[in-house]
């Protein structure tokens, strides 16, 4: 079962910062992690208060010191209410890039999953921006952007494996991963936990109307045929490890990855979905795979993005990133 022995909350004044709070203190509470909560002024030390000074005329220092003051008053609220609910929770202002200063105190602390409300819209819901991006991209701890008010409890999780036909390990223990995460988040919140695989032959169509192979109907169907089959007894061996998970809520569905699982994720009314981030086309580590990029360009509830064992983000303690 995985576990959570250090949290790191984003509570930035733009995001669903509450939303973020209610289930950092969950999350501590069942797990008995730490919880750090973190805001992020972006600009590095020294730059509001030469901004200031150049435009005002007056001691930019003392405006700087004014603005830290805001958000120390506004974080140090939040870690009261988590005193309150029994939850010890220590705190920090971070200065510079959002992004780039919460994936390197990942670094340092060595947090192991980091908790975020997504830029927050006047619908009341969640939209991922730029610093949410970077952080689902390039974290390398899982990240769980939350996007709606009702996030602080799950009903239903959906589960997005992709078990590879070569069998590479790699994937197979991102997959794992995954599951393991998905699997005890559904304990917890005695939610309804789908394991969803989408699978398809390569270029059917150009095989299907393609000028000199529209007379091997048959054979097409016949290759479409065994990929099921093969996809089936990935999905089988993968799943046999998870009992837990009933057959009836293990579902194989036909085309491409981003789109089954958006639109699968949009019919079941998913509220959480847990994916792996990495695509297999062998891309640079800080990019995703396709299909996540699909998957989060369409899908309004939350998502659990977890990176592949052996990651190394491309933000660095050095500078870099």
């Amino acid at each position: 079962m995985q576990r959570f022995k250090s949290i790191l909350a984003v509570l930035t004044e733009d995001s669903l910062a509450e939303v973020a709070f209610d289930r950092a203190i969950h999350l501590a509470r069942v797990n008995g992690a730490a919880l750090t909560l973190v805001d992020v002024i972006d600009q590095s030390p020294g730059e509001i208060g030469r901004l200031m000074a150049a435009l005002t005329g007056q001691r930019g220092a003392e405006i700087e010191e004014d603005v830290l003051d805001y958000h120390r008053t506004r974080l140090a609220g939040f870690v009261e209410r988590a005193r309150a609910e029994g939850i010890e929770a220590s705190e920090a202002i971070l200065q510079g890039s959002p992004f780039v200063e919460v994936i390197r105190m990942v670094l340092r602390e060595g947090h192991d999953i980091v908790i975020k409300g997504a830029t927050a819209a006047p619908h009341g819901r969640g939209v991922l921006k730029g610093f949410d991006m970077h952080l689902l991209r390039k974290c390398p701890c899982p990240v769980w952007m939350l996007t709606g008010p009702g996030d602080g409890h799950f009903d239903r999780i959906l589960a997005a494996i992709d078990p590879e036909p070569t069998g590479d390990p790699a994937r197979d223990r991102l997959d794992r991963l995954v599951l393991d995460l998905a699997t005890s988040l559904a304990v917890r919140d005695a939610a309804e936990l789908t394991v969803l695989h989408a699978w398809y032959l390569q270029e059917e169509q150009a095989l299907r109307h393609g000028r000199y192979t529209k007379a091997y109907k048959g054979e097409v169907d016949a290759l479409i045929a065994r990929e099921q089959e093969a996809a089936q007894a990935r999905v089988a061996a993968l799943m046999s490890d998870y009992p837990q998970v009933p057959a009836e809520r293990i579902v194989l569905a036909k085309g491409h990855p981003g789109d089954v699982i958006a639109d699968y994720a949009e019919a079941d009314r998913a509220d959480a979905i847990v994916m792996g981030t990495v695509g297999r086309t062998g891309l640079s580590g800080f990019i995703m795979g396709n299909t996540a990029e699909t998957i989060l360009s369409r899908v309004r509830c939350s998502v659990i993005a977890v990176k592949p064992e052996g990651f190394v983000s491309p933000v660095t303690l050095d500078g870099a990133g």
